[in-house]
């Protein structure tokens, strides 16, 4: 995966994830999502375009917050909506998994 095409790197803030699940699925009382996503921005845990809500393109489309990073245990890949393009970087720590 390559970082060149991203231009919103500048914009990732390694928050902490906010929540163990989906936030939007929990707050509905559904525990259907497939694959979580963390916000670089804000750390809003949103649930990937396989789950049935798709929460983390939903919370782009709301606040524009470009960057999300997988939630997955193994998985250090970002991904950014505004380029379309997933991208990883060497120089961050690896990232948090859901429990």
């Amino acid at each position: 995966m390559s970082q060149a095409l991203c231009t919103h790197i500048d914009q990732i803030t390694d928050p902490v994830p906010v929540s163990p699940g989906c936030e939007d699925c929990l707050a509905a009382g559904r525990h259907d999502w497939v694959h979580l996503r963390v916000c670089q921005t804000c750390g809003h845990v949103g649930c990937c375009d396989s789950s049935p809500a798709k929460h983390a393109t939903a919370h782009f489309r709301t606040v524009s917050h470009p960057v999300v990073r997988s939630y997955e245990p193994g998985e250090d890949w970002y991904w950014c909506y505004a380029d379309e393009v997933a991208f990883e970087l060497a120089d961050k720590p690896p990232a948090p998994s859901h429990p």
